[in-house]
């Protein structure tokens, strides 16, 4: 064994007792939490409508903690439907969940004869659910909560269709989801692809990385010098004519006409005390003064002035 294969045996060996450590520890602290979990009381039907009316109208934050506690079990219950999809530290999921808790126990109405337990769940389960879209990949897998639904819902009802030894294609999966079928192609498209950095190679000989495949809309860095040259030649060209106008013009010519937050014409107009249709006048009459000299000068672009 060389010494690089050797540095590389030793960094992984490193990397896999680390992770152990760390999973180690994730599992000491989901011991630690679900023992004091379960030390809370539960609470019933009645003692929940009480300590929530506590809580939203007379602003008891005792009976706002009571209330959270005695649903922490049901945070975790909710939380192990979603690991499958979260390998990390399952205590992620259960932190987000409760607080899909406390938004629940905000927004709960006791009149409307809904169980607590149910409302609260729709609240948990939304929580943990956009934690996870948010964290599975560099780039998020789904933004709306229609996306989000999507991406819960997708490989559940592809594993029941597989189980009834059925192939579950896009179309199917789309009249069973009361989808749209491209919505089923673009998830599985975004679930299935891996995340690939933008200055990675694109191949393990090539120099070449993937931002520079990426197509560029605006103009080259080649054409924005080329441009920035021909602006500054003609203001210099027109530096050396500025004798030649008079003082509507030089106004028209460095208020409107070279600047990118250029004077409307009637602004213009009430500064010299005339119509706006003389300014426009003087104008056109100053462009083709311009392009006269541009033709001399730099025939090539002098053709839209020409045009003028």
């Amino acid at each position: 064994m060389n010494t690089q294969t050797a540095a590389i045996y030793s960094d992984d060996n490193f990397l896999s007792e680390q992770k152990k450590d760390i999973q180690a520890q994730n599992q000491l602290s989901l011991f630690r939490y679900m023992q004091e979990v379960s030390s809370y009381k539960l609470l019933n039907n009645e003692e929940t409508e009480l300590l929530v009316l506590k809580y939203q109208n007379d602003g008891d934050q005792q009976a706002g903690n009571d209330l959270i506690t005695a649903n922490l079990r049901l945070v975790v219950k909710i939380a192990g439907d979603f690991q499958k999809y979260w390998t990390n530290n399952f205590l992620d999921l259960v932190q987000e969940g409760n607080i899909g808790l406390i938004k629940a126990i905000k927004k709960f109405e006791p009149d409307r004869g809904i169980k607590f337990s149910y409302y609260a769940t729709f609240w948990i389960r939304a929580y943990i659910l956009k934690f996870i879209m948010d964290n599975w990949r560099l780039v998020k897998l789904g933004t709306t909560q229609a996306q989000r639904k999507l991406f819960y819902t997708l490989n559940k009802e592809k594993k029941i269709l597989e189980a009834q030894g059925i192939k579950p294609e896009s179309r199917l999966l789309a009249r069973r989801l009361d989808v749209r079928e491209i919505d089923i192609v673009e998830m599985e498209q975004r679930f299935n692809g891996p995340d690939i950095s933008i200055e990675s190679p694109i191949s393990a000989d090539s120099t070449t990385e993937h931002k520079d495949m990426l197509v560029q809309n605006g103009p080259s860095v080649e054409e924005i010098a080329a441009k920035r040259e021909i602006i500054e030649k003609i203001k210099s060209i027109l530096d050396n004519q500025k004798d030649t106008f008079c003082e509507r013009e030089k106004v028209i010519l460095e208020e409107r006409l070279l600047q990118d937050d250029s004077r409307s014409l009637k602004n213009i107009a009430e500064q010299f005390h005339i119509s706006r249709e003389r300014i426009r006048q003087i104008e056109s009459r100053l462009l083709k003064k311009i392009g006269k000299t541009l033709l001399q000068e730099m025939p090539d672009i002098a053709v839209s002035f020409s045009r003028v």
